[in-house]
């Protein structure tokens, strides 16, 4: 589950910094009957402020009334559903960094003597991690050991657990 909004990846052009951080504030501005909306971020090395891009010239009837009142109460909630969003990521050119910003709550350690384990993984948000660190922080084991137990077939799931995977998943370990 996250524990706080990811930093987003982009060049800052005041310092060439790589890294900005987002902290749920909007800006909003009229042209008449037509709206954009911003969401700002901060670089994390010089402070300061880039504006990603969320409505372009969009038509006040055609929003839903909710979306501009949390926009003007700067609701973070928002701000993290906005930053999954892959069309508003890709329109801006920035990608996310997730490191630091989730954690595993896995019910305590009491599972962890099982001769087999039949996990069900399920996110809170879309948070691409990587399986097999997932399991390795989950289970107490280091990720040479779930690399191992993955050659030796004692570690099966039916999606790959190599890579990164934001969706639910399950997975049976056998000792």
């Amino acid at each position: 589950m996250p524990t706080c909004l990811p930093t987003v990846l982009r060049r800052c052009p005041a310092c060439a910094s790589g890294r900005f951080r987002a902290n749920g504030k909007f800006r909003v501005n009229a042209h008449h009957k037509l709206l954009d909306a911003w969401l700002l971020v901060l670089c994390t090395a010089c402070g300061d402020t880039a504006k990603l891009t969320v409505l372009e010239r969009t038509n006040v009837r055609s929003l839903h009334p909710g979306l501009l009142d949390r926009m003007h109460d700067n609701d973070p909630s928002l701000a993290a559903e906005l930053l999954q969003d892959p069309a508003l990521r890709r329109r801006n050119r920035v990608a996310l960094d997730w490191d630091g910003a989730w954690r595993l709550d896995t019910g305590g350690p009491d599972h962890l003597d099982h001769e087999v384990l039949d996990v069900s993984v399920r996110f809170a948000a879309r948070i691409p991690v990587r399986p097999a660190r997932l399991i390795a922080e989950g289970c107490g084991l280091p990720r040479a050991e779930v690399e191992r137990l993955i050659a030796e077939g004692k570690l099966v799931s039916a999606v790959r657990l190599s890579g990164r995977h934001s969706s639910d998943f399950t997975f049976t370990l056998k000792r």
